[in-house]
């Protein structure tokens, strides 16, 4: 049987494992080691926060080794999972379609996502669980007309219990992580390889052999058939330099900015992350706890159990690059003007709560959905596959995206992975 490589264990790498396991001998490489949960009590992060000694958000690893917080040259934070399961293990399950760049550029994937919704627990369920402060903030947004949206969700709502964790572990297992699709693929006869970096696709004559590993100071080289890189938006175009493959300047990282404000009660840290969403034109608005501004941001001075957020992510331009491991990403004008017209509804919405502009505070930028660097054209719709890699050198996750979305990319992503590993098994 012949072999295939794929690199990376979230939403891409571990649908495209799934769907290859059997018509390929599989081997999942990660970089990473297990997942497991954020497990600090809150109230000694409350102490140690009280204390001035939470400065700097790249310390969250000392805390939560999964997640991993970096920053551009222009100083915005970065936020990746660390581990298996990649960043689906941070994410809010959210699984809406984000298809629409893909769509005007002729790509439908209509099939992959009705088999997704066969594989996949999806609800919106969890509304009847609302805290009262989300049921009042979705309230407003439909009496200022916003047409507020509740979020399906990826999993078993019945197992939620509203801790709030979903961005840190969830606990009880009902949210859906890539976990699951990694293990079916085990089940099936993959082999899964962890902490395990790999350097670069070796592509002798322009056909890809297999791939150069690294595990602490031994390095080998692993041949494949055919190599599938879900290292995620910025590890994948990292690969592909170093194995002389060159990128567009064309990433995008869907900045976010919180904003919050005092609302005694609101328990918002004990409730389902994103329960709803506003879609404005460039941004979307949804409720919010972010635990990275509230750990880290000397602004967020409210009790966990008093601060109430809203989440403005913005739809970016494809205007930036990683090079050597160093991610250069500026926000434009453009983008500036979008996020200031998120944080202004945001406002606007807090004044229906009789919270005054004052007294709303902003949280720390940051970004966690990059891709855009080898983006999929109207040529490529049907083959998926760049010109500039070899023919059995594929990309699965939001690398290919053509531009972003301004919507969580998770379902989109491992609909893609599904195409990816279709086309594969047809050559």
């Amino acid at each position: 049987m012949r072999k295939a490589i794929v690199v990376g264990t979230g939403a891409g790498g571990a649908t495209a494992a799934k769907a290859l396991q059997g018509k390929f001998d599989v081997t999942i490489l990660e970089a990473g080691g297990e997942f497991r949960p954020f497990s600090t009590s809150l109230s000694l992060i409350e102490r140690a926060k009280s204390t001035g000694l939470l400065r700097d958000e790249r310390w969250i690893r000392l805390l939560f080794p999964a997640m991993n917080v970096s920053r551009t040259s222009e100083r915005m934070t970065l936020v990746r999972g660390s581990g298996l399961g990649g960043t689906t293990t941070l994410a809010t399950g959210n699984g809406m379609r984000a298809d629409g760049p893909l769509k005007e550029i002729g790509i439908n994937l209509d099939a992959e996502f009705a088999e997704l919704e066969r594989e996949i627990p999806v609800s919106t369920g969890h509304q009847k669980r609302w805290r009262p402060s989300t049921k009042r903030l979705f309230g407003i947004c439909r009496q200022m007309k916003l047409d507020p949206v509740p979020l399906p969700k990826l999993g078993d709502s019945r197992r939620c219990i509203n801790c709030g964790l979903c961005v840190l572990g969830c606990p009880r297992g009902a949210k859906w992580d890539s976990r699951q699709f990694l293990e079916e693929a085990r089940a099936r006869g993959a082999r899964l390889v962890t902490r395990t970096r790999v350097e670069r696709v070796v592509c002798p004559g322009g056909r890809a052999t297999g791939v150069i590993v690294r595990q602490g100071f031994m390095k080998w080289h692993m041949p494949a058939d055919v190599v599938i890189l879900a290292a995620g938006g910025l590890g994948t175009p990292g690969i592909l330099n170093t194995s002389g493959v060159e990128c567009e300047k064309t990433l995008f990282v869907d900045p976010v900015l919180c904003v919050a404000a005092e609302w005694k009660g609101a328990l918002q840290n004990r409730d389902i992350s994103m329960p709803f969403v506003v879609q404005r034109d460039g941004f979307i608005i949804a409720p919010y706890f972010d635990y990275l501004s509230y750990f880290f941001n000397r602004s967020w001075k409210f009790p966990a159990d008093d601060t109430l957020g809203l989440m403005v992510k913005i739809a970016d331009s494809s205007a930036g690059t990683v090079s050597g491991g160093r991610v250069e990403k500026a926000m434009t004008a453009e983008d500036t003007k979008r996020l200031n017209s998120g944080e202004e509804l945001c406002r606007e919405i807090f004044g229906r709560l009789g919270i005054g502009r004052e007294k709303v505070v902003r949280g720390t930028l940051n970004a966690g959905h990059p891709g855009g660097m080898l983006p999929l054209t109207r040529k490529e719709s049907s083959s998926f596959h760049n010109e500039r890699l070899p023919e059995n050198l594929y990309v699965a996750d939001a690398t290919i995206l053509p531009r972003s979305p301004g919507n969580p990319p998770l379902l989109t992503i491992m609909a893609m992975a599904k195409r990816v590993a279709r086309v594969c098994s047809m050559h």
